[in-house]
């Protein structure tokens, strides 16, 4: 009886904090209301995962067989009226990708929080023992910048590629690191945050080295022409895998597999995000850092500044605006909702 019960008890309460997501599809279905491409399919996707757990937990409820209605009926709606089309791309990037950046972003933030940390391990690593860059940047590297320092040109590095062809590399080697960082967390979110703490303890003994050698303004001014994008986008990866990994670690009232799912979900929605992020990063590496000595310290800020008022506007201020909107549609639509009886 007792078991009985609580079995109950867990239905109701996985009815009442699901109920308003069913009604507004339902609406949805009932051209009732009208929602973003983004936004439906999203209800959908999330509705789907519910009748599956319903299924699994409660298989002789009739929340099953009504979930299951509305399920049918919106697959019907979304393949009817195609929803591949511009529009729907147009509401991924402006409401589907902001919602999965909304809610992520206390992964996105420890992922920040771990980086910082390792670049300060770095620095203060290479403060105390003047043999840890070479360490962690290898020998050739460190000889190579030494010499390129004497000669006056400290970022040399960067203008001895071809363009098109360092611009390639470059990308191809961004996108293999944040995908690592990503794909990482399916072997829990730990595994992602070592990612993140090395490459953030080589930034830190990078940054520590041209320290050291008197010329960090210019070494700072001009790595982060690229590395404001490129860097806050590895820690932004990161973050995706910490969602992924936490998705795994605790599924909570999901199946662990049906919280993997979503979490895979969010998780690609904010890759997909960083690629338009990664290859401007890639541009400025190869066509604008080799520049540095002719650009001048207030020309280098300026892109830095403005990369950085991107990455806070569309990854804090826009995904926070399109929370607020589709949060206070729906409290409008479930006004006078009087519940669910099953």
């Amino acid at each position: 009886m007792n078991c009985l019960f609580c079995r109950r008890m867990n239905e109701i309460v996985f009815i009442e904090s699901n109920k308003l997501n069913w009604e507004r599809l339902t609406k949805v279905n009932e051209g009732v209301l009208r929602l973003p491409v983004a936004e439906t399919v999203e209800l959908y996707s999330m509705t789907a995962d519910d009748l599956s757990y319903a299924r699994t937990h409660y298989p002789d409820s009739k929340v099953v067989l009504y979930l299951n209605g509305i399920v049918l009926n919106a697959h019907r709606l979304i393949y009817k009226n195609k929803f591949g089309n511009f529009d729907a791309i147009k509401n991924y990037w402006t409401t589907d990708i902001p919602l999965a950046i909304y809610r992520s972003r206390g992964e996105i933030m420890t992922a920040f929080i771990i980086f910082f940390v390792a670049i300060a391990i770095g620095w203060f690593s290479s403060a105390v023992d003047q043999t840890f860059p070479r360490l962690i940047l290898g020998d050739s590297y460190v000889n190579m910048t030494l010499d390129n320092i004497e000669k006056g040109d400290p970022m040399a590095v960067y203008g001895e590629m071809q363009q098109s062809n360092m611009f390639f590399a470059i990308g191809v080697n961004n996108v293999r690191v944040a995908f690592l960082a990503f794909v990482l967390g399916i072997l829990t979110s730990i595994a992602t945050s070592l990612i993140i703490l090395i490459n953030g303890i080589m930034v830190g003994a990078f940054f520590h080295f041209f320290y050291s050698k008197g010329i960090a303004a210019l070494a700072w001014s001009t790595i982060m022409i690229h590395g404001t994008l490129e860097l806050s986008a590895i820690a932004i990866a990161g973050g995706a895998g910490i969602v992924l990994g936490n998705a795994l670690l605790y599924p909570g009232t999901y199946s662990r597999m049906q919280s993997l799912v979503k979490g895979a979900g969010d998780g690609v929605k904010i890759m997909v995000a960083l690629i338009p992020v990664f290859i401007t990063a890639a541009m400025l590496e190869s066509y604008m850092t080799r520049e540095y000595l002719n650009m001048g310290m207030a020309a280098r800020l300026m892109i830095i500044g403005l990369s950085l008022a991107f990455l806070i506007w569309y990854f804090i201020i826009y995904t926070n605006k399109v929370y607020e909107r589709v949060t206070a549609s729906g409290a409008q639509e479930g006004q006078g909702i009087r519940g669910i009886n099953f």
